[in-house]
């Protein structure tokens, strides 16, 4: 049975549909078997930047109002066998979004797959509470800023109460992703330290993410980072976080910051 896991945040353009295309990729490139859904009806970028966007004939939508079946709507990647995504519609709003619909769509991608990662819109509306709603394991995109921190707060205290883990007396299992880390501007105060930010929303580090033109170049080929340069730092960062999702134990490096040998060595652990 697949773990669910939701990319989410409080504030637009932090990094989750990047993020969330490398986490897939790099889970994938583990042997996991990996769906990423696009729950961002309406805008579809997630199809995007996985280079996917061609091949597109039927979206969650379709398969939630019975004009699709699931194995059709899906998109097998084509550099990876394990991984696959499922595409938002780019033409209907997100009223089109059922909760029936949605929890019979995730009830059958568990079936397929090791993996589920939701893509979730930014904010608290519709289509963020449903993509958050069966998760078990959440990742909380955040950028070294105080009103990006303020809102994924605010995310954190709504995947307390308003999951469906929530309504049995469980709780999501949580991590923080700091995106866009600049170890000189942190140096000059222009922005939060990694120590900052696990002090405000109190929840463990899953990886910190360095501030690139990797990512941007690989968003505009329609790749993940992941496979575009697998030797940039983002690359190696993603890398690291998906090994950490599965359990395994994996130093932490702050990007940029001196080391002693024995950091260079064996990292810096942070969380």
């Amino acid at each position: 049975m697949a773990k669910v896991l939701v990319v989410t945040s409080g504030k637009g353009g932090v990094g989750k549909t990047t993020s969330t295309a490398a986490l897939g990729a790099a889970l994938a490139k583990t042997g996991k078997k990996v769906v990423v859904v696009d729950f961002d009806v309406g805008l579809r970028n997630l199809d995007i930047v996985m280079g996917a966007e061609r091949r597109v004939v039927f979206d969650m939508i379709n398969v939630i109002q019975g004009e699709a079946k699931l194995s059709q709507a899906l998109i097998r990647d084509k550099r990876v066998e394990t991984l696959s995504i499922l595409p938002a519609s780019q033409t209907r709003d997100k009223d089109a979004l059922t909760n029936e619909g949605v929890a019979k769509v995730i009830t059958e991608l568990r079936e397929m797959f090791d993996w589920v990662i939701c893509d979730s819109p930014a904010g608290i509306e519709r289509g963020a509470s449903l993509a958050m709603h069966h998760a078990d394991v959440a990742v909380i995109v955040t950028n070294p800023e105080v009103s990006s921190v303020r809102d994924s707060d605010r995310i954190i205290g709504l995947l307390d109460s308003k999951t469906d883990r929530a309504t049995r007396g469980e709780r999501v299992e949580k991590h923080l992703l700091l995106t866009r880390y600049d170890p000189v501007r942190a140096a000059r105060g222009d922005m939060l330290k990694t120590e900052d930010v696990l002090e405000i929303l109190s929840i463990p580090l899953l990886g910190i993410i360095p501030e690139s033109q990797e990512v941007l170049r690989a968003s505009n080929l329609g790749t993940p980072v992941i496979f575009s340069n697998p030797d940039a730092a983002p690359s190696r960062a993603y890398m690291d976080a998906a090994r950490r999702l599965l359990g395994e134990k994996v130093p932490m490096t702050v990007p940029g910051e001196k080391k002693s040998l024995m950091d260079k060595l064996f990292g810096r652990r942070v969380a």
